[in-house]
């Protein structure tokens, strides 16, 4: 337990994840600044603290660390709600009326992500330029490109856009038939499927993947299943577990 007079300098604590109450728990010396990372419960559901000795917390990748080892040393032994980093209560009367007063939006969540873990699944083409790789693949975007460089003139403003416009378009289609293709197959193994948008202009699909802890050495058979129907142009991965951040929806009010 932290000493009398640590807790009494401390200007707040510190929020990592909502769990369900398991009685007072500590995980060590793993939070902000090297914080003792400890729970705060009301019988029910518990907050996953440290104190915070200094002022506001800036995004530092030291801190960002901190907050994503913490969540994923509360998800050995739990499913958490993971919360946004940054969120500071004043003191433990604040985080009981957090408690209180979204008690049932907790628990409801908590039994949704119940023992799953959040997995990433990626699909990307592993091409050298996309583009002329849908040149080579469609034929109305081949037809379309020869047919606006016949001249050998640059392209026009309308041209550059109707391409590239073309292109786009594909690409869209493509993205959503991979993943309901992808899709098809992952929903054996998971829970929840939730599609988020892809980072690079190579990706073709970003889900997410909420997977009962029982089921994860056949999410990694699924995976290689879903791959199958691919060629050697794509490339699958994935990545986990971690903190289901994506099935997981808090608004919490300080």
């Amino acid at each position: 337990m932290p000493s009398p007079s640590k807790r009494a300098t401390a200007l707040g604590r510190y929020i990592y994840a909502i769990v369900p109450d398991q009685g007072r728990q500590e995980l060590g010396t793993i939070g902000l600044d090297e914080g003792l990372v400890y729970t705060i419960g009301d019988g029910r559901v518990a907050a996953v603290v440290s104190d915070l000795a200094g002022g506001r917390i800036r995004p530092q990748r030291r801190y960002l660390a901190a907050h994503q080892g913490v969540l994923k040393q509360v998800l050995q032994t739990v499913t958490p709600l993971p919360t946004a980093f940054g969120l500071v209560a004043d003191d433990d009367t604040a985080i009981a009326r957090i408690l209180k007063d979204n008690q049932p939006a907790f628990l409801s969540q908590l039994k949704r992500v119940e023992d799953a873990v959040e997995m990433g699944m990626r699909l990307v083409l592993d091409v050298p330029n996309i583009f002329e790789y849908f040149v080579a693949t469609h034929t109305d975007l081949r037809e379309l490109r020869d047919d606006v460089f016949r001249d050998g003139a640059a392209l026009t403003q309308d041209q550059t856009i109707t391409l590239g416009r073309a292109f786009a378009d594909l690409l869209e289609q493509e993205r959503e038939d991979a993943t309901d293709r992808i899709e098809a197959v992952m929903r054996t193994c998971c829970r929840e499927l939730k599609r988020n948008n892809c980072r690079t202009e190579k990706e073709i699909m970003n889900l997410a993947c909420l997977v009962p802890r029982v089921d994860l050495e056949r999410f990694e058979q699924t995976v290689m299943q879903a791959a199958q129907p691919f060629d050697d142009n794509y490339a699958v991965d994935f990545n986990g577990p971690w903190a289901p951040h994506n099935f997981v929806e808090l608004d919490i009010k300080l």
